[in-house]
């Protein structure tokens, strides 16, 4: 299994690839095309995460000790930021998700290059995403 840390490095190396952010925007937007679609029960306003420019559905589950997320946006660039949350948490033990410091972030410049309201949904996303984690964990 793949760390979160090994995750983290292989996002900033392939954003290293790109010359500018108009590249690195479209490959983002490009994640989020490519995020398997939600479940429309999972479409509800319990599963919104506050604090979002644009909605956005965020669900976990655990299996096998680890925690899975699914999620899904109105919005193709908040979809993209997600499913590039999704890569690196998914798949993880919940205090390894807890414990994240989600520093690739810093690295790719993402949250200087985002609106007010984007860097605070990114924020949220990332709360609630260990929010789960602290509840699976119990």
């Amino acid at each position: 299994m793949t760390s979160i840390k090994e995750k983290e490095q292989a996002v900033v190396e392939e954003f290293e690839l790109f010359d500018d952010w108009m590249d690195k925007y479209n490959y983002i937007i490009e994640m989020g095309k490519s995020l398997p679609v939600i479940d429309n029960k999972y479409k509800e306003e319990k599963y919104l995460i506050r604090g979002c420019q644009a909605q956005v559905w965020l669900h976990a589950e655990e299996k096998e000790g680890k925690v899975y997320f699914r999620a899904d946006s109105d919005a193709l660039i908040t979809k993209g930021i997600v499913a590039l949350l999704i890569r690196v948490l998914s798949g993880q033990k919940p205090g390894e998700i807890i414990d994240a410091d989600m520093s690739f972030i810093d690295e790719i410049g993402l949250k200087e290059h985002l609106s007010q309201t984007r860097s605070n949904g990114l924020v949220n996303m990332i709360k609630q995403m260990k929010l789960y984690a602290l509840a699976i964990k119990g």
